[in-house]
């Protein structure tokens, strides 16, 4: 049977402060444990009205709980003795630091980390759905996401040329916008630091020899000056040898790495030290297969740019996108937040036997 491990945790960050959550605590909960959630302190309240929505549907209190801090909030969580797991999401470095220190106090860890996710266009690939796929899934919410797919493989210098030809009229309609403009392609990045830091990968690019065909920097929006907004950037004849290919900028940025064919194309997310998702576009269904077994990545999309498996399925990368043995919610979160016990019954029927009962051996 499986039991509740009693008291568990949650880490979570700022780009999905309602859906990461709800991943964590809902299978958690209804394994039968209570939750401390610990929300990102950039945008804290949607996590807070999560908990009082539960309490008005009827939760007890202290089933769900909420508690805000930086470093040091996350450390209690991690130290504390009566916390039996925590399930995190968040950059790389902080995932393996929540690993290594959870498990050293005796918990049970998943801690999800970044991800650099590939798109390799085979020639015969309709360009026309994947520049429009890749306008979504680059920029959308701003590139803030984990799995966005900032990295474009196109097979062939012709298949990218014309993928360029198709993207840059997308990108030109793109306007980044307040969350209140219905028009707004998508919105301003988390804060002014990682402004900062995403112009940085941007010039840092520029420096390494890749060829800025669209500089989303100096991006002004009128009423908003002081807003944290960058416009779209895209990147031509990026190498894998380049810093700005090898981490995670994590903001609107897209970046084309030409490979001469698939086998290349498929080396790239395979050795990448990210492996969260990686996506395929080809009307080939026996290299969709081909790529989709022996790719190196977690999560995989055959015409899908962001291969998020729905909830009853799993959410987990590979390499240095994921620290633990488990996946996120579906059945691999009731495994995560439960525990096995195992009971081996017997039940005589009419008289006792005086022979006892042995458990069968080899000898």
């Amino acid at each position: 049977m499986r039991q509740p491990l009693g008291v568990v945790a949650g880490i979570t960050p700022f780009n999905f402060p309602a859906m990461i959550p709800m991943w964590m605590f809902g299978v958690a909960i209804a394994c039968g444990n209570a939750f401390i959630l610990k929300p990102s302190e950039k945008d804290p309240s949607v996590p807070l009205r999560l908990a009082e929505l539960m309490t008005e549907a009827g939760l007890p209190d202290g089933v769900l709980n909420v508690v805000h801090g930086d470093k040091e909030a996350v450390d209690a969580i991690l130290h504390h003795p009566d916390i039996k797991a925590v399930s995190f999401v968040g950059s790389s470095d902080i995932a393996q630091y929540v690993y290594v220190t959870g498990a050293q106090n005796g918990k049970r860890v998943q801690a999800m980390g970044g991800a650099k996710n590939h798109a390799i266009i085979l020639p015969d690939a309709d360009l026309d759905q994947v520049a429009r796929d890749l306008i979504g899934a680059a920029f959308g919410s701003a590139g803030e996401r984990c799995m966005a797919l900032p990295v474009a493989v196109p097979v062939g210098d012709k298949t990218a040329d014309a993928l360029i030809e198709k993207l840059l009229p997308e990108i030109e309609k793109l306007v980044p916008g307040a969350s209140t403009d219905p028009d707004a392609a998508y919105g301003p990045v988390v804060s002014a630091a990682h402004k900062a830091r995403v112009e940085s990968y941007i010039q840092m690019g520029v420096d390494e020899g890749a060829e800025l065909v669209v500089d989303g920097r100096g991006f002004s929006l009128q009423g908003y000056e002081n807003g944290f907004f960058i416009g779209p950037s895209l990147f031509d004849k990026v190498r894998a040898d380049m810093r700005s290919y090898q981490e995670e900028i994590f903001g609107p940025v897209l970046q084309i790495v030409r490979a001469q064919d698939l086998e290349e194309a498929a080396r790239l997310p395979s050795e990448h030290p990210y492996g969260n998702g990686v996506a395929i576009f080809t009307r080939n269904g026996l290299a969709a297969r081909e790529f989709a077994s022996k790719v190196n990545v977690g999560m995989v999309g055959v015409n899908v740019p962001i291969p998020v498996p729905v909830a009853y399925h799993t959410f987990g990368g590979w390499k240095r996108s994921a620290f633990g043995d488990t996946n996120q919610h579906g059945m691999e979160g009731v495994r995560f937040f439960t525990k096995i016990k195992t009971v081996t019954q017997r039940w005589p029927t009419g008289e006792v036997s005086d022979q006892a009962f042995v458990i069968p051996t080899m000898g």
